[in-house]
C-alpha cells in the first residue's frame, strides 16, 4: 500500500460482485476496504437460485458469509454510503455521507443497478415475491402456477415463451404493445393466451398474488406476474469520476443502463473497474461473482505492474 492511502482498493458496494473482487484482492495480500450501504439489488427474495453447493440461500445470508471469508484474509467492510469519488495524486479520493473520506490507489465500482418497475398499482410492493422477472432466478418456484407476463415491450413474448415452460397456464396482458401476427402464432403454439386491454394493478388476498386487474375491470385470476424492470446502473453518487454510462439495448429496445467498461470490467476511466449488474444488468449471481472475481485480480495485476515500473524508475 502507498503511504497515505487508506487501502490499496476500495470497493463500492458489498453485494456479490463487490465482496468476490474484495475477496480475491485480500488472497493476494492486498489492503482492501468495501463500502457498503445494505441495499442489495435481491433483497426481496426469499432466497438465490442456482448458485451451486448454496441453493435458496437466502441474499443475505449469501452476503453475511461472504464478509466473513473477506474479513478472515485481513479485507474490511466499513458500512455507509458513497456521495461521490474523484481522482487525486495517486489514486482516489471516496467521499462518504457521513463526512469522512477514503483514499486508494483502485476503485472497483460493484453497486450494482436499481429496478424500475412500470406504474402499475400493487406491483413493486410484491416484487421480488410473486412479481418476478426471470426463469432462471425464481421461475421453478412459480413452477405450474397461473403465470401471467406484463408486456413492457416486444421482448415480453420472450419471457412468456420461457415461462411457458415451466407452466401450462401462461397468460400474456399485451397492455399496450403491439404483437405481430408471427409472435401470435408462437404464443398460441406453446398455449400461451393473450389478453388485450391495460392493466392497472394487481390483486392480492391473505398476502398472496390472486389476480391482474383490467382498466375494464376484469380479473383475471394469476398466482404471479412477471414483468421486465428497467434497470438502471447505479452511478448518480460517483458524478467526480466522469464515469461514461451506456445505454443497455437490444436492437432498438432499451432495456436500462449500464457502466462502460471492458470483458475484464476495466472503464475508461484510468484506474476504476466496474463489475456485477453495474456493468451487465441481467447477470445472476453466479455470474456477478465471476465478474468480481475477474475484476480484482485485473486490478491486483495491474497494481504489480505499477510497482514494478516505479521500482525500475
Amino acid at each position: 500500500m502507498v503511504v497515505g492511502m487508506d487501502a490499496d482498493v476500495v470497493v463500492i458496494g458489498g453485494g456479490p460482485a463487490g465482496l468476490s473482487g474484495a475477496k480475491a484482492l485480500a488472497r493476494s495480500l492486498r489492503s482492501v476496504v468495501v463500502v457498503d450501504d445494505d441495499r442489495p439489488r435481491n433483497a426481496p427474495a426469499d432466497g438465490a437460485h442456482n448458485v451451486l453447493g448454496n441453493e435458496g440461500i437466502p441474499p443475505r445470508e449469501l452476503l453475511a458469509a461472504g464478509r466473513r471469508e473477506l474479513e478472515s484474509y485481513g479485507g474490511r467492510v466499513q458500512p455507509g454510503r458513497v456521495v461521490d469519488a474523484r481522482p487525486v495524486d495517486d489514486g482516489f479520493e471516496v467521499q462518504l455521507a457521513d463526512g469522512g473520506t477514503l483514499t486508494a490507489r483502485r476503485l472497483l465500482l460493484a453497486g450494482g443497478g436499481v429496478d424500475e418497475l412500470p406504474d402499475v398499482a400493487g406491483l413493486a410492493e410484491r416484487w421480488g415475491r410473486d412479481v418476478l422477472h426471470c426463469p432462471y432466478c425464481h421461475g421453478y418456484e412459480v413452477r405450474g402456477r397461473a403465470i401471467g407476463v406484463l408486456a413492457t415491450s416486444p421482448m415480453s413474448v420472450h419471457q412468456a415463451l420461457m415461462f411457458s415452460q415451466l407452466s401450462p397456464d401462461v397468460v400474456l396482458f399485451a397492455h399496450g404493445v403491439e404483437l405481430t401476427a408471427d409472435d401470435r402464432g408462437t404464443l398460441a403454439a406453446r398455449g400461451v393466451r393473450v389478453v388485450e386491454g391495460t392493466v392497472t394493478g394487481v390483486e392480492v388476498t391473505d398476502d398472496r398474488l390472486s389476480g391482474v386487474r383490467l382498466a375494464d375491470g376484469e380479473v383475471v385470476p394469476r398466482e404471479a406476474v412477471v414483468v421486465a424492470s428497467f434497470v438502471r446502473a447505479r452511478t448518480d453518487h460517483l458524478a467526480g469520476l466522469g464515469l461514461p454510462v451506456e445505454e443497455l439495448r437490444m436492437g432498438d429496445l432499451v432495456l436500462g443502463t449500464k457502466v462502460a467498461a471492458d470483458g475484464a470490467g476495466r472503464t475508461p476511466v484510468p484506474g476504476v473497474w466496474a463489475a456485477g449488474n453495474a456493468v451487465e444488468p441481467m447477470a445472476q449471481v453466479v455470474g456477478a461473482m465471476t465478474a468480481g472475481l475477474l475484476a480484482g485480480a485485473q486490478i491486483n495485476m495491474d497494481l504489480i505492474t505499477e510497482d514494478a515500473a516505479r521500482v525500475a524508475g
